[in-house]
């Protein structure tokens, strides 16, 4: 079935899963706007697609576009993959909040548009082996406050008559950016491996359901409140290493020891330690069928 052509406003859009999911969206025929910190956008000369540079945690004329929107896509905020000194974690933090604030307070009064804004698994912070469904209690640590305080920002939409989604994002994969632009060159230097003990639970998803989970929400009006964005395979961190060393027939053995994460990436690694066995539950009472639930079939297309 041909999908309805509407307009979709992404905040965030220069960043790794913004591009990707503009050229999706553009690809079924959507009208696409993004904003970003950057001067330019790959897609820029793209028919149905305008590029705005602007700083969205700052009011600006960027805001006049909201109300034309059908649907916002939120997924502005700094990198967390940065050392946390007090003063980046305030950025972290401000960046999510004053954006989302800002969309929010743009909204028409009475709106029926949808607005899908980014969280992220650590939500849930670190609880072991907990199957953790959306209706899971936060977690207490920074990253979780973050995603508590940005989602509470989201849901404020409501009170306009907006349709809220909280996206939680478990670690991304895709070609050529995300999570494994970063682990990769480790793997080739033969140095991959486990973090910690390794036995922490990995909360991850391909790109390509990322997308078309986000195209399966637009088009189910009844989906609202919290989303977790995850595969239903949900592995160890040992396992997803084994499997990340076999796609690239690299080892996998390197153990990278806790005491020297927390050494080197100070609070920053605490997150990579953190264990969140996140379960999609809410899209698959929906119907939503992923492409790639297990990692061994994700990471043999990376």
């Amino acid at each position: 079935m041909k999908s309805t052509s509407r307009k979709i406003f992404i905040t965030g859009g220069t960043g790794f899963v913004g591009v990707n999911l503009s050229r999706y969206l553009l690809e079924k025929n959507q009208q696409v706007i993004v904003t970003g910190m950057s001067k330019g956008h790959p897609l820029s000369g793209q028919p149905n697609f305008q590029y705005v540079s602007a700083d969205t945690s700052q009011k600006g004329k960027w805001q006049d576009l909201i109300p034309e929107a059908d649907v916002i896509i939120n997924l502005a905020g700094r990198n967390i993959f940065h050392f946390w000194t007090q003063a980046y974690k305030n950025q972290i933090y401000e960046s999510r909040i004053h954006t989302t604030r800002n969309l929010v307070d743009a909204l028409p009064n009475e709106t029926d548009i949808l607005f899908l804004s980014a969280s992220a698994a650590g939500y849930y912070g670190s609880q072991a082996d907990q199957l953790l469904t959306e209706e899971r209690e936060p977690g207490k640590d920074f990253l979780a406050k973050v995603c508590v305080d940005w989602e509470k920002e989201a849901f404020e939409a409501q009170q306009k008559g907006a349709r809220v989604v909280s996206m939680r994002f478990g670690v991304v994969m895709g070609k050529d950016g995300g999570a494994l632009k970063k682990m990769i060159p480790a793997y080739k230097l033969f140095a991959g491996g486990p973090l910690g003990n390794g036995r922490q639970w990995f909360p991850w998803i391909h790109i390509q359901d990322l997308m078309a989970a986000v195209s399966f929400i637009i088009e189910k009006s009844e989906i609202n409140g919290p989303v977790n964005f995850t595969a239903p395979g949900t592995i160890q961190n040992h396992t997803f290493s084994k499997a990340l060393g076999r796609a690239l027939k690299k080892p996998s053995f390197f153990k990278t020891p806790g005491f020297m994460i927390r050494l080197l990436m100070g609070e920053l690694g605490e997150a990579f330690l953190a264990s969140q066995r996140v379960i999609p539950r809410k899209l698959e009472k929906h119907g939503f069928s992923f492409i790639y639930p297990d990692i061994d079939a994700a990471l043999s297309t990376l």
